[in-house]
């Protein structure tokens, strides 16, 4: 009776670990979305050589084409990726360097300026990334505000306990204040912090997101996952030049939106623009966004506070103040 019952429980296990098999090939088969994986970030180690570690930032000037309010207008956008030191914990920048919890990040500022008519936007987003992601695998924070002559908004994302605290404060009615936990999924914010550290670590097929913060505020979205189909391939578009270009194209079928971003194929993998198509909130109308490089310098900007140092701007090709 004793090896019997045994038997029976041997039987039961074997046939349950079966179940679960033939459910992760029946998941396979039918292409389903796969969860998020951060084996992904974790497996595929950034690349980042020296030229992150000279005590300088990288700062690329684009030409921006916006798409907003049933047109595009002319703009600007400025790319800014630094490495420093990250509390862990608090989630800032580590200064006085008396708390353990500290990682080395890759940060990337992204300001947008343009124009709509006569009043203006400026938008601006942070992402910290970190360079051990055998360590800390996921983005740890998102900052993004957006400044337009009817008011502003802030926007910020944060790791923890596994999932995204979102905190958004908004002039507008519909959104106003308001503080949410998300469950994880790919930032499309990091996307262009995890190319410079290393594409090959990018997920591609069926996935689950969460849209860009600026976006989700240009265009009134809940900030929450979305299906989308991810893509890494030879860039083969003619809004871009260069020698042996790539592209990682994210579409949302749901928002009828593409994104690609382009860059160099060889570290440290400088971004050569970005488009990014979406119906505009006016009337419907597909539209695209495009931002082209025109000049990247290395600098350590926060040192050029004097008069003089405007020249670097005219160096850098930006336009007004």
């Amino acid at each position: 009776m004793k090896y019997t019952v045994i038997s029976c429980l041997l039987a039961a296990a074997l046939a349950a670990c079966g179940s679960r098999e033939n459910q992760k090939s029946d998941a396979l088969s039918r292409n389903e979305p796969a969860r998020p994986a951060t084996m992904a970030f974790r497996q595929n180690p950034p690349r980042l050589s020296k030229y992150w570690y000279q005590g300088e930032a990288e700062v690329s000037r684009y030409a921006l084409e916006q798409n907003r309010y049933a047109d595009v207008h002319p703009g600007e956008a400025v790319l800014i990726f630094v490495t420093e030191d990250f509390l862990t914990d608090k989630q800032v920048k580590n200064e006085n360097y008396t708390n353990p919890n500290s990682t080395p990040i890759l940060k990337m500022n992204m300001t947008r300026r343009f124009p709509t008519g006569l009043y203006s936007y400026t938008i601006m987003t942070s992402v910290f990334t970190p360079a051990r992601v055998e360590e800390f695998p996921q983005t740890l924070k998102v900052a993004t505000t957006t400044q337009e002559w009817c008011g502003h908004t802030y926007q910020q994302v944060n790791f923890r306990d596994g999932q995204y605290k979102n905190t958004l404060h908004s002039y507008f009615e519909n959104e106003a204040d308001q503080i949410t936990e998300v469950e994880y999924a790919v930032l499309e914010d990091e996307l262009f912090n995890r190319i410079r550290m290393n594409p090959d670590g990018l997920p591609t097929g069926k996935l689950k997101v969460l849209p860009g913060t600026a976006t989700c505020r240009l265009l009134h979205l809940p900030f929450e996952p979305m299906e989308a189909e991810a893509r890494l391939a030879e860039y083969t578009g003619t809004q871009f030049s260069g020698k042996g270009l790539r592209a990682f194209t994210l579409r949302y079928p749901g928002l009828d939106r593409t994104l690609e971003i382009v860059f160099q194929p060889e570290a440290p993998y400088i971004i050569e623009g970005w488009t990014d198509a979406h119906p505009s909130l006016r009337d419907g109308v597909v539209r695209q966004s495009v931002a082209r490089r025109t000049k990247t310098i290395k600098t350590a900007y926060w040192q050029k506070n004097r008069k003089e140092d405007m020249a670097l701007r005219w160096e850098l090709g930006l336009e007004g103040i």
